[in-house]
């Protein structure tokens, strides 16, 4: 069988957004070895994408190594990781590479069991603080599940160990795998342009996701039910280098775009 080494260092968000080059380098006969964060990777090998994973410092190694096609995501390889137009990502990579643009919209997760319970979850954070809108906007919007007879449980990763003590109903997950098993058993999920966000409305989840100073033509999570919650400012997306007032995360406005959506979304 043919080998293809994939390389891509990043976070869980930026992962994801590779998977399709993975995928349709399988669908095209390859044996993907694919680098990177090793406890990310574990979502393509569990998906039959990536017949083997390795963490990201075996670059070296495996370069020397015999493969029909090797693909390097970084500054320093043969495919840069962002383009220099607006273009979404797994396109970028795709185009960039003569592939096919044909992937699938939702991860082939064998846990994915859609559930009769009405089950919401909520994530707060991002990788970045600069992304994020008040907590307060997302309280206000577990009052609004919960009125329409949701159950709403948060998700805290590494970066919002700040919410232990905020709420009761908290989750504290360590590991993807785990996090995809537990996203799985929802139907409804709420956040900003974060890993988890991405992995959530990959896994098919109907995904309200808020886009401050980042771009969501560039950044926009992979999936069939995503709305995407953005203010109509000229001055986004500018991420990183956000300005100190971050009108593009006024709660009052995110708050009254986010409940057009939902009851657009619920009737």
């Amino acid at each position: 069988m043919k080998r293809a080494l994939l390389y891509r260092r990043g976070g869980l968000g930026d992962t994801l957004l590779t998977f399709p080059v993975a995928e349709v380098l399988n669908r095209l006969g390859y044996q993907v070895v694919f680098l990177g964060h090793s406890d990310y990777l574990c979502l393509a090998r569990h998906c039959g994408w990536a017949q083997a994973i390795y963490s990201s410092e075996f670059l070296n190694y495996f370069l020397s190594q015999p493969f029909e096609k090797k693909i390097i995501i970084s500054l320093e390889g043969n495919l840069k990781p962002f383009p220099k137009e607006r273009i979404w990502l797994p396109i970028y990579y795709l185009q960039s590479l003569g592939l096919p643009l044909d992937f699938s919209s939702k991860l082939p997760f064998s846990e994915y069991v859609p559930k009769d319970k009405r089950l919401a979850f909520i994530h707060p954070g991002s990788g970045s603080p600069k992304k994020n809108p008040p907590f307060s906007l997302f309280r206000k919007i577990e009052r609004l599940l919960r009125d329409h007879q949701w159950d709403v449980l948060y998700i805290a990763g590494e970066a919002e160990k700040w919410l232990i003590g905020k709420v009761d109903n908290l989750l504290i997950l360590r590991d993807t795998l785990s996090l995809a098993k537990t996203l799985a058993q929802g139907k409804i999920y709420v956040g900003n342009d974060s890993g988890v966000s991405h992995l959530a409305s990959f896994l098919g989840l109907k995904s309200f996701i808020f886009f401050g100073p980042s771009d969501e033509l560039v950044f926009r999570p992979i999936g069939e039910k995503i709305t995407i919650i953005s203010l109509p400012l000229s001055c986004r997306p500018c991420f990183p280098s956000t300005c100190e007032e971050r009108a593009c995360l006024e709660e009052e406005a995110l708050w009254e775009a986010f409940i057009e959506a939902f009851n657009r979304e619920e009737n």
